[in-house]
């Protein structure tokens, strides 16, 4: 049911990085368990209006590359995708190691660069591996670029995302990340321009961040395990068990609500425990549908004690 101007997003898409999961009991740094919050990531997917056609993990699955991480990575995520419908796409990443990678995940052990395509409806999804086996840092090879300019020399229905974990972005707030930054971004923003790339989803830097590359939107998505402290006071760099998030991705049709272009809308959802204040229960769907769209602005918008009062009894 259409409430505002803008109709249904064409795709949803549900968007997490970097759970960092070991093969057995461990915890980051000694201190931070990746388990509980990788399960409140997923969680929260359950809880989403409409279900994600596809979840992308931005990469650094497994926080030392083992066989086992990746098997309980399969074991906690798949029962989540089955129940909403949505497709697994897997990203690698700088804490991942391509030949265990490749073999738990997808049946075929390969020292070879992550690279994919994905059809989610008519979206096209590239993930594109930026790992430098041995090194923390990102870089593409030439053949990587020429494969994906070829990927994107005829455009997809609904346009393409592509799904990396090193992001091309500046790192104003936190020094210590452009020191295993993506490497060549010049060339891939060469590779590009012109294309039908919508937004380019990533991770990597263990918190929320957007700005543009080569005019297209960039998303990056924080960690379920631990956070990188953007605004440190007198520590150089930080880490903290808090602050975790996943991210949405809702993608609209060319012209929706009668506005220019193609809408894409990144929400960044936080994973923590917090308490309701106030709020509506489902079935208030039920008593909005029969409205006219100017009887739902006058219950919602209108000022003074009689509309709290309306909106009040929506709320028990």
């Amino acid at each position: 049911m259409q409430f505002g101007q803008y109709p249904a997003p064409r795709h949803t898409i549900a968007h997490l990085s970097d759970p960092h999961l070991y093969a057995g009991d461990r915890l980051i740094f000694g201190k931070v368990d990746p388990e509980p919050g990788f399960a409140r990531a997923l969680e929260r997917l359950r809880g989403m209006v409409t279900p994600p056609q596809a979840i992308v993990f931005t990469g650094d699955l497994a926080d030392l590359g083992e066989r086992d991480a990746y098997v309980r990575l399969r074991e906690q995520v798949e029962p989540v995708a089955d129940e909403l419908g949505a497709e697994l796409i897997w990203v690698m990443g700088n804490h991942d190691e391509r030949e265990i990678y490749s073999e738990v995940l997808f049946g075929e052990a390969s020292d070879a660069p992550q690279d994919r395509v994905y059809d989610i409806a008519g979206l096209r999804i590239v993930v594109l591996d930026t790992t430098v086996p041995g090194w923390h840092h990102g870089d593409l090879t030439e053949p990587q670029l020429e494969w994906l300019g070829d990927v994107l020399k005829d455009p997809a229905p609904h346009g393409t995302l592509l799904a990396m974990h090193h992001p091309p972005v500046p790192l104003p707030l936190n020094e210590a990340s452009v020191i295993i930054e993506l490497d060549g971004q010049d060339r891939l923003a060469e590779v590009l321009e012109g294309t039908d790339v919508r937004a380019v989803l990533a991770g990597h830097l263990h918190y929320s961040t957007s700005t543009t590359f080569a005019g297209i939107p960039v998303s990056v998505a924080s960690a379920s395990c631990y956070t990188a402290a953007p605004a440190t006071l007198d520590r150089y760099s930080a880490s903290v068990d808090g602050h975790q998030a996943i991210s949405l991705v809702h993608l609209y049709d060319e012209g929706a609500g009668g506005v220019p272009g193609a809408p894409v809308v990144h929400t960044t959802v936080p994973i923590g425990e917090a308490t309701e204040v106030a709020g509506f229960p489902s079935s208030v769907i039920e008593k909005l549908a029969p409205m006219s769209p100017a009887e739902r602005r006058d219950l919602f918008s209108r000022k003074g004690k009689a509309a709290r009062a309306l909106r009040r009894q929506l709320r028990d």
